[in-house]
């Protein structure tokens, strides 16, 4: 790929190879070159590892509006209902553009699109189009097949993006004045990537860059996340100047399988949509005391749940029975699940499942509006990078999948109408000042201890002196890794270090900056929720101007 022209028909840059990246190169490929990087390999995004669903509202006793209300009271009040109606509107027509494509939803010959609909925790009705228990690796293997057939999408497997290329790394010596005064104020211009087999670092001029690399669950020691989530989009926009909102709204899902071999394997909150029960070690079933709603009840709620049971009781998990829903049932509709557990010696048809919450979704990321569109012209992010207003204080269950597929399609549709005429000039990666790492171990310690202070510290319920604590921590080991960073060659797993401790610290002032408990951001020391809130919003003050001075 060239590193500098004058081509406005340079590739669009996807950083991400998940469900929001994929919906944008599909979309995108048949008018525009599409490059995607991915920084392991194309099967490891995190959309593979979705179990439950995709939300459509297609059912005779299903709404738009009824849609709204179950999102809306999940996400706690800070829902942007102009959003959750806009992408409830086209979760149809997003469901319908997947059946299209081939993605194999399990059957009902009764059902809408003929499609088996079922029920996850918060919502009125059945609206969750699925793939037995594997819906996520189910829509990512055939999108994934049909990108790769894709004679105008290019696969780049092992590549991460390591910043975005803003008016700062122009070639001003080499620029034309002609060109210098038709540049904006500050856009995007490509990225910095580093091959990461071969160690190399290419500059990737760009029409435009789009950051799909989802969440940030791995800045927590317990998370149902892959390890691609390291915040990769959410690091990379907030260094570029752009806003980023509700970082404090981390989702831990209730319940994640608790084994010694099996650290990230999520139980679908499907299971207890069809009966699972929770229960303490004697039996009891505890969630009626937390919320009538039982185990419907928001994720938060359940999570906060089993929370309280175990520090009462010192417990390491909680049980999940699903013994009652027989073993024929359980293999048709939960066959992942039960193999797996199965395998680690868990029958899940006569005995119940270990489960414990665990960091799961980041409802919060880098401010866009419906298009897919940041604060810097250029650059869009979509999906789990990024805040939209759609899940508020706590998202909705399936609702992640929907918002992928909505927003890659009017991104796409938004690149493809704001092409720029010229693409400038860009500096190339310069490494002449920095050499081989010579003691590694620095990375891995920081990041065990990142990752655990995050977790005793900016956990399930908080404390605002925990959270200076952790703030205090965080400082330290930034000045370590920016250190680091300015010395050495760039490595994966340097990389991805230095996006979670930017990550850590946006979650953590975040959360000190909301004085009330409300959706997944629970404050003992701000225990009610105040009659009227609003997002939280962290602005970055720029070092020096990013703009062409002519």
């Amino acid at each position: 790929m060239p590193s500098a022209g004058t081509d406005s028909s340079l590739p669009v840059v996807v950083i991400g190879a998940g469900l929001a990246g994929l919906t944008v190169a599909l979309h995108l490929a048949d008018k525009q070159p599409v490059v995607v990087l991915a920084k392991r390999r194309l099967e490891e995004a995190a959309t593979a590892w979705a179990q439950g669903g995709i939300v459509g509202v297609l059912g005779s006793d299903d709404s738009v509006e009824s849609h709204v209300r179950d999102t809306q009271e999940a996400g706690a009040g800070l829902v942007d209902e102009r959003t959750a109606e806009f992408i409830a509107r086209h979760s149809a027509q997003a469901v319908e553009w997947l059946v299209e494509r081939g993605v194999p939803f399990s059957p009902d010959p009764t059902g809408p699109l003929g499609l088996h609909l079922t029920r996850e925790g918060g919502h009125a009705v059945r609206r969750i189009a699925h793939a037995a228990d594997a819906t996520g690796k189910a829509i990512h293997d055939v999108l994934l097949d049909e990108v790769r057939k894709h004679p105008n999408i290019t696969l780049r497997e092992k590549w991460m993006a390591i910043d975005l290329i803003t008016n700062r790394h122009l070639k001003r010596s080499q620029q034309d004045p002609t060109m210098v005064r038709s540049l904006d104020a500050g856009r995007c211009h490509g990225v910095y990537a580093l091959d990461i087999e071969h160690g190399r670092v290419e500059t990737l001029a760009a029409s435009a860059v789009v950051l799909a690399s989802g969440g940030v669950g791995k800045v927590y020691r317990y998370t149902s996340n892959p390890d691609t989530s390291t915040g990769d989009g959410i690091a990379m926009a907030w260094r570029a100047g752009c806003r980023v909102s509700n970082m404090e709204f981390i989702q831990f899902h209730p319940t994640c399988l608790y084994h010694p071999q099996e650290r990230s394997f999520l139980i679908t909150e499907a299971l207890r949509g069809e009966g699972g029960i929770l229960r303490l070690p004697d039996g009891t079933r505890f969630m009626p005391d937390h919320d009538e709603r039982g185990e419907l009840a928001p994720r938060d709620i359940v999570a906060r749940a089993i929370d309280f049971e175990m520090k009462k009781h010192g417990l390491d998990h909680v049980w999940l029975d699903a013994t009652h829903l027989g073993e024929a049932f359980l293999k048709e509709h939960f066959p992942t699940i039960h193999a797996r557990c199965m395998s680690l010696g868990i029958d899940i048809a006569r005995q119940p499942i270990p489960v414990v919450p665990a960091a799961h979704y980041t409802c919060g990321g880098v401010v866009t509006d419906l298009h897919g569109r940041t604060d810097l012209p250029g650059l869009y992010a979509v999906g789990e990078t990024t805040y939209t207003g759609l899940h508020g204080a706590n998202r909705l269950a399936s609702n992640s999948l929907l918002e992928c597929v909505v927003l890659g399609r009017t991104c796409a549709e938004d690149i493809q109408a704001t092409l720029p005429d010229q693409v400038p000039r860009v500096r190339d990666w310069d490494e002449s000042q920095v050499t081989d790492a010579d003691e590694e171990v620095v990375i891995s310690h920081n990041w065990d201890e990142l990752r655990l202070l995050m977790w005793n510290y900016v956990g399930i319920v908080r404390t605002t002196r925990r959270l200076e604590r952790a703030l205090h921590r965080i400082k330290l080991l930034r000045n370590e890794i920016d250190d680091y960073y300015a010395a050495f060659r760039v490595s994966r797993d340097l990389l991805e270090l230095r996006n979670l401790v930017d990550c850590a610290e946006l979650i953590v002032r975040s959360a000190l900056s909301r004085q009330e408990s409300r959706g997944l951001h629970f404050s003992r020391d701000y225990p009610r929720t105040l009659p009227v809130s609003f997002p939280t919003i962290l602005c970055k003050k720029p070092k020096r101007k990013d703009a062409w001075q002519p």
